[in-house]
């Protein structure tokens, strides 16, 4: 990460500065350090205050930590917590809306208004996903929740695909290929 400091900098001594390039590090870290950003300090001082303010490009989203403190360090260690928040804060909502299922509720699409004429409506097909692993059927039973109706899985005994099925009466059918 390149930093361009502004304003008047006085030397930090080794303990600050190191502290300051760890937090830097981890900073860049988080900006997922796979390209090179660059960083705006700018340190000013009022009467007793020293203000810190850090500014960082993140796919084209500014953010920006301040932070204002009686020493210099301090001020910059709570503008670059500050930063980091922000990036949370952002990283986090990309995630929420980028992926799907991941934090947002997604409600039910309204069901379709039948037809006003009694025609049969169209066939449909339902995907069944297998498990990976094989199992057999006393561990597909196991697997076999109160909502499920059925289980598709591959058959560790046979090496096929078998289809285990809930029944109304409460026992199960199981079709082996």
């Amino acid at each position: 990460m390149k930093i361009a400091y502004t304003g008047r900098l006085e030397k930090l001594d080794p303990v600050s500065q190191k502290k300051l390039d760890a937090r830097v590090a981890r900073l860049d870290k988080m900006l997922d350090g796979r390209a090179e950003r660059d960083a705006r300090v700018v340190l000013t001082r009022q009467r007793h205050l020293h203000h810190a303010e850090v500014a960082v490009n993140y796919y084209d989203h500014p953010l920006v930590g301040e932070g204002a403190a009686t020493e210099k360090l301090s001020a910059l260690l709570l503008a670059f917590d500050k930063l980091e928040k922000q990036l949370v804060k952002h990283r986090t909502k990309w995630h929420d809306s980028k992926r799907s299922g991941s934090g947002t509720i997604r409600k039910p699409a309204p069901a379709p208004v039948p037809p006003a004429e009694e025609e049969s409506p169209a066939p449909r097909i339902n995907r069944v996903r297998l498990n990976r692993k094989p199992m057999n059927a006393e561990e597909a039973l196991l697997e076999l929740n109160s909502k499920k109706a059925y289980i598709a899985f591959h058959d560790s005994d046979s090496g096929g695909i078998s289809v285990l099925i809930r029944r109304p009466d409460g026992h199960f059918d199981l079709v082996e290929s």
